[in-house]
């Protein structure tokens, strides 16, 4: 049986990726921020409010916490059902190369490579492999078998007439 164009998956490029990280970015702070201001103090931690550090790692219990947070957010989200917050209201989803949603292992090892995708600064890596990959797949998701695709394909402004062309509408 043959596929036809509308059952391929529309792979989401790097500004709604993008887009979507940044609405994750302002979830995190909803909740950072308050509770950072309740456990510290402060609205925003500097180098001396954190209760200790070891040379380049901040050790401080509470950033500790937040990046253990964050790491199952995108982790259990992502792997379980296919979407953080981010990726849910830009209208993209992660899934397997097969179509399915990724699974905990998948989600867990997409995202252990971001700090490979993110070398040397910036994400450039990934970026790059974004841009580069047929698939838009950076180098987490082509390790991981994971796309990232647009949940439905977008909306067109036209519609299908009797004989199977497009119609401007």
């Amino acid at each position: 049986m043959e596929s036809s164009p509308r059952d391929k998956p529309i792979y989401a490029g790097v500004g709604v990726r993008f887009l979507a990280l940044l609405v994750d970015l302002a979830v995190f702070c909803a909740v950072f921020f308050p509770v950072t201001r309740v456990v510290k103090g402060v609205w925003v931690m500097s180098p001396r409010d954190h209760e200790w550090t070891h040379g380049w790692f901040i050790t401080d219990p509470l950033c500790v916490a937040f990046f253990l947070v964050m790491a199952a957010y995108y982790v259990l989200l992502e792997g379980l059902s296919g979407a953080t917050i981010g990726k849910r209201a830009l209208g993209i989803r992660v899934v397997s190369t097969d179509g399915r949603r990724p699974g905990i292992v998948r989600g867990f090892l997409r995202n252990l490579l971001r700090l490979v995708d993110g070398l040397p600064a910036l994400n450039i890596l990934g970026v790059i492999a974004i841009v580069r990959s047929p698939e838009r797949a950076r180098i987490g998701d082509a390790v991981a078998k994971t796309r990232v695709v647009f949940r439905e394909p977008p909306q067109r402004d036209s519609r299908e007439n009797s004989r199977g062309r497009m119609e401007s509408v």
